[in-house]
């Protein structure tokens, strides 16, 4: 993960994010780039050495920010049920906000372009697993969730179905509302993970 970041660094990933979002992924260029920022292509080039490397050190800094937001956003004293829905309300309050994440995590193509951009992909995923499977282990352990499947097969029904729902809003161009669908899709897995 990156360290530190400058604000330089931000405001170009930023930059780059609105770019994805209206473009995609071939219209991120540092031609446009440097155009949206009403900069030289040799001023980007002192802050990052290619697109490639722009579009690691968006997800970098989406997998540190989710990170440090799950890690306070839960409370031990929560139950699980509450820190399941917690850590998924805080996600898609996140990208409504930013919507452009969704782009770089969702974007035809971008899989293609790099294994270090897959390799960063899958540290995201890492980080939802770190923060998603304390949660379903706790809650099937106090017999809130069900046990009458494992753990890592719940956690990929889970997953699976938040990528989904993640897919659809941007494929629909971030036309409805991810924070009210999200709600609803965090009820429905919940009636289906939960005890009976």
């Amino acid at each position: 993960m990156i360290a530190t970041i400058s604000d330089r660094q931000l405001e170009i990933i930023e930059a780059a994010g609105k770019i994805l979002t209206t473009s995609g992924v071939s219209g991120l260029t540092i031609k446009n780039l440097a155009k949206e920022m009403k900069f030289s292509e040799s001023a980007i080039y002192r802050h990052f050495t290619s697109k490639e490397e722009i579009i690691i050190a968006l997800l970098d800094y989406l997998a540190q920010n989710m990170d440090e937001r799950y890690t306070n956003a839960i409370s031990a004293k929560q139950t699980p049920e509450e820190k399941f829905t917690t850590l998924f309300q805080n996600q898609f309050s996140l990208f409504k906000k930013n919507p452009h994440f969704v782009v770089a995590v969702f974007s035809d193509g971008l899989l293609e372009e790099s294994q270090r951009i897959n390799e960063t992909m899958l540290k995201i995923m890492a980080i939802k697993m770190k923060h998603l499977m304390p949660i379903i282990i706790e809650g099937q352990q106090k017999k809130v969730f069900t046990n009458s499947i494992t753990s890592e097969e719940l956690i990929h029904i889970v997953m699976g179905t938040f990528r989904l729902q993640m897919f659809k809003w941007r494929i629909a161009n971030f036309q409805f509302d991810i924070e009210r669908n999200g709600h609803n899709m965090i009820q429905a897995l919940l009636t289906l993970i939960k005890n009976k």
